[in-house]
């Protein structure tokens, strides 16, 4: 056997120690399976994963999509660009 340190947020320690307690494991255990499973697999057991570029422009576009059509509506889908401004405005004023 070895020993191996790790660094990591507290707040992330105390709140995997008290999972791995109702489990019934200790932390030690609880990454001996995990490490177990990734050599076993030959893999990660989850999807790590960074989006690309236009997947960020599509969810952007999509969300977009959502608000035009929140805004029709909610009838307010042919304000013109100074009404909305004016809108914001009359908001941050607190009016």
């Amino acid at each position: 056997m070895t020993s191996m340190t790790i660094r990591v947020d507290e707040q992330l320690k105390q709140s995997f120690d008290i999972l791995c307690d109702e489990f019934g494991l200790s932390n030690s255990a609880a990454l001996n399976l995990f490490m177990k499973a990734v050599v076993r697999e030959r893999k990660i057991p989850f999807e790590i994963k960074a989006e690309s570029e236009s997947d960020i422009r599509k969810q952007g576009w999509d969300a977009f999509l959502r608000m035009r059509e929140s805004a029709q509506n909610a009838g307010i889908g042919d304000m013109t660009l100074e009404e909305i401004n004016e809108e914001i405005a009359a908001v941050r004023d607190g009016k």
